[in-house]
C-alpha cells in the first residue's frame, strides 16, 4: 500500500506546492530581489495547517539550489524555547555551529558566528511567538541574517511585543495564508496519495472524505491519510476505503495531539502536566504549583506565551479572563 513513507508526512516538502503560487512568487521577490537590496525580513501568518512552514522550506531549498552564496536554517520554538537552544540550533542548521554545544553556546558568541558568515543567512523562526524578546532583535541587528517569521495570531504576537520589537517586526514583507479550500486540500490529497500509494488501492470517495472531516488543515487531512493507510497495511487489507477513514480519524487527532506535546519544551510541559493532573485548575493556583516545581521558573509573561500557545493548539483549555482564569485539560 505504502510505496514512499516520507509522502505521508506533514513535515514533507513536495517537489511541487498546489495552490501557494502566488504566496511563493511574493516569499521568493521578498527574500532574492532582482536588484542588489538585500533581502527584507518576513512575516508568515495564517492558521495551523495552512502550509506557512511549507511554503518557507520550499522557497528557500528553491533559492538555494539557484545562489552558491546563501544559507538557510530552521528552528521551531515550541520546542526550542530558550535562548542559548533557539541560536544553537539555528547555528548548527546553517553549517556554522558543528562544534558548539547548547551548554555553552552563549548569546554572544553564537550571534557571532552568524555576524561573521560571508554568506547570506535566511533563518526560519517557526512559532515565533515563544521567542523571547531578546533574541529576536539580536537576530534582527545581524547585517547579513534576514528572518523568516511564522505564527498563526498576527495580533497577538504584535499586542505581546513591546513598541522597539514591533516597529521592527511590522516593517517587515507580510505573507497571510488562508485554510485551504475543499478542491484545494483534495489536490493536495491526491497528490500525497500519488507520491506516497498505490493509488489504484484507494477507493473513491476516500480522499474527499478526508478533505471534509479536514475542513482546510492541510496538517489534519494528511494525518488522517496516514493513519489510513497504516491501518490497511497493519491488517493486510486490499483496500483503502471510506469505512477505514471512518475507524481512523480518532486515532489521527491523537497522533497529531502526541506529537505536539512531543514538541512543547520543558516548562511548556510543565504547565500543561499540571493543568491535566488537576483537570480544571484556577490561575493562581497554577503560577504556584508550577513556581514550586519548576528549577528556573520562567517570568509570568513568558509562561502566559506559553499558556497562549498550548490554547491555540487544542492541548488545554480556556475559561475566563484575568484573575478570574481557569485552564482545562483536554
Amino acid at each position: 500500500m505504502i510505496t514512499d513513507a516520507r509522502a505521508l508526512r506533514h513535515e514533507y516538502v513536495p517537489q511541487d506546492l498546489h495552490h501557494r503560487g502566488g504566496q511563493i512568487d511574493h516569499l521568493s521577490s521578498v527574500l532574492a530581489p532582482s536588484t542588489v537590496e538585500l533581502s527584507e525580513d518576513v512575516c508568515l501568518f495564517g492558521p495551523s495547517g495552512a502550509g506557512k512552514t511549507t511554503i518557507a522550506k520550499y522557497t528557500l531549498a528553491q533559492l538555494e539550489r539557484e545562489r552558491l552564496d546563501i544559507r538557510w536554517g530552521y528552528v521551531n520554538c515550541m520546542a526550542d524555547n530558550t535562548p542559548a537552544a533557539v541560536l544553537h540550533e539555528l547555528v548548527r542548521d546553517v553549517g556554522l555551529g558543528a562544534d558548539l554545544r547548547p551548554e555553552g553556546a552563549a548569546r554572544s558568541r553564537a550571534i557571532q558566528r552568524l555576524r561573521n558568515s560571508d554568506d547570506r543567512l535566511f533563518l526560519v523562526l517557526d512559532e515565533v511567538a515563544l521567542l523571547d524578546e531578546e533574541t529576536l532583535i539580536a537576530l534582527w541587528e545581524v547585517p547579513n541574517v534576514s528572518l523568516i517569521c511564522i505564527t498563526i495570531d498576527e495580533d497577538e504576537w504584535f499586542t505581546a511585543l513591546s513598541s522597539q520589537a514591533k516597529s521592527r517586526m511590522q516593517s517587515a514583507a507580510t505573507v497571510r495564508l488562508h485554510k485551504y479550500s475543499h478542491s484545494e486540500l483534495v489536490d493536495i490529497l491526491d497528490s500525497r496519495v500519488v507520491h506516497g500509494l498505490v493509488s489504484a488501492r484507494v477507493a473513491d470517495g476516500v480522499i474527499e472524505q478526508i478533505a471534509d472531516i479536514a475542513a482546510g488543515n492541510a496538517r489534519e487531512g494528511i494525518a488522517i491519510l496516514r493513519q489510513a493507510a497504516m491501518h490497511v497495511e497493519e491488517r493486510e487489507m486490499q483496500e483503502l476505503t471510506t469505512a477505514v477513514v471512518d475507524a481512523v480519524v480518532e486515532d489521527a487527532a491523537a497522533d497529531i495531539r502526541e506529537r505536539r506535546v512531543r514538541s512543547l519544551g520543558t516548562h511548556q510541559r510543565l504547565l500543561l502536566r499540571i493543568i491535566e493532573e488537576a483537570g480544571s485548575i484556577d490561575s493562581g493556583t497554577l503560577h504556584a504549583r508550577y513556581e514550586a516545581q519548576a528549577q528556573s521558573p520562567k517570568s509570568k509573561s513568558t509562561r502566559r506565551r506559553y499558556l497562549r500557545s498550548l490554547c491555540r493548539y487544542e492541548l488545554i483549555d480556556r475559561d475566563g479572563s484575568t484573575r478570574g482564569t481557569r485552564y482545562i485539560a483536554v
